[in-house]
């Protein structure tokens, strides 16, 4: 099933642009739901939403503390994030259209980082702009403190830019123990955009995501 998703998403669109159907199909889903939901109930902000590309693939690497992160941030990017999603969740009916649709591309549990690479390169020739959380799972305060490489190696292979970005409180949405979440504020910020490595070397890979999680950890700070 993976690989049937992966070889029908169709080309970009000639102004590198995300798809047609797909970014029509993201502006449905934004404004009957998420974003309703962001601004509405979350009471959400955003600051440096200048900082984003309107156009053109670009990774954007954030903090990671909720489930609700991918659509949250998605949403306030302004277009379609492709995230990387557990293969799982394209089994269940429904979800897994409203998912893709969204952005989201499957991942199979314990598949090597050169398969989950090729899949996000495919995304960015595409004109997508591609998610990865740079700390690859969620922490519990939404702070970074042990970075990873992916999305630095990602960019330089792909030659984009990169754009750090900082949600601040959805840790707080589903606390563990919770089953309902709860209507807390957030906020997400933008950092300005950064040029991509110019090579894979690990040393300047290191070099970028330690900038990425000291910018983000700054934006972090800012709170409210």
């Amino acid at each position: 099933m993976t690989e049937q998703l992966e070889t029908s998403l169709p080309l970009a669109a000639k102004d590198g642009r995300e798809p047609p159907f797909y970014l029509v199909m993201y502006h449905l889903f934004k404004w009957s739901v998420v974003a309703p939901t962001f601004y509405g109930l979350l009471r959400g902000r955003v600051y440096g939403a200048e900082n984003v590309p309107k156009r053109g693939a670009f990774v954007v690497v954030s903090n990671h503390a909720s489930d609700f992160d991918p659509p949250l941030l998605s949403n306030c990017v302004g277009r379609p994030v492709a995230f990387m999603a557990k293969e799982e969740l394209f089994r269940i009916p429904v979800l897994r259209e409203a998912i893709q649709l969204y952005g989201a591309y499957p991942v199979r549990r314990g598949e090597s980082d050169r398969q989950a690479i090729r899949r996000a390169l495919q995304f960015l020739a595409e004109g997508w702009a591609t998610g990865i959380f740079l700390q690859g799972t969620r922490t519990p305060d939404g702070k970074i403190t042990e970075p990873k490489l992916g999305a630095m190696l990602i960019a330089a292979k792909a030659q984009v830019p990169i754009l750090p970005a900082c949600l601040w409180g959805t840790h707080a949405l589903l606390p563990k123990g919770a089953t309902v979440p709860r209507l807390v504020p957030v906020t997400v910020r933008f950092g300005e955009l950064l040029p991509p490595p110019k090579t894979t070397d690990r040393s300047e890979l290191e070099a970028l995501a330690r900038t990425c999680q000291e910018i983000i950890n700054r934006l972090h700070a800012l709170g409210r």
